[in-house]
């Protein structure tokens, strides 16, 4: 904006509203009061637009977070997989060495359960073998 396209205008304000003018324009970096009075209009005028522009903004955002959730459940749905087949390699590994009774297992799954609870999901290899080896 060049100083030719501006018009001069009258207007009247209270001191308190002057004062603060006066008080705040150099920490806004605003060269005059004038322009620091401008500034504050368009703030304002930017903030009263804003309704209008909130029905056009807020589906976006609103579609923008559904992909967004979406691209991650199938991400972690996809890794789940992979960590339930690895599972499953891993217990039919272990049941075709393991030689105990059904109780012996249910047993076994309610320790497991207890210990997955108290360690909250982090599981230590080097944990679970001193468990086993003490």
């Amino acid at each position: 904006m060049s100083f030719e396209n501006k018009e001069k205008k009258a207007f009247w304000f209270y001191p308190e509203t002057l004062t603060g003018v006066e008080t705040h324009y150099k920490h806004d970096n605003c060269r005059s009061k004038s322009e620091f009075i401008e500034k504050a209009i368009k703030f304002y005028i930017g903030y009263l637009d804003e309704e209008n522009s909130v029905n056009y903004i807020s589906p976006l955002i609103s579609e923008t977070v559904k992909a967004e959730i979406k691209g991650t459940e199938q991400r972690l749905s996809r890794l789940m997989f992979k960590v339930a087949v690895e599972l499953a390699k891993l217990a039919q590994m272990t049941a075709s060495m393991y030689n105990g009774d059904e109780e012996s297992v249910r047993d076994l799954h309610a320790y497991c359960i207890n210990e997955v609870r108290r360690i909250n999901g982090i599981i230590n290899c080097e944990d679970a073998v001193a468990y086993q080896q003490g």
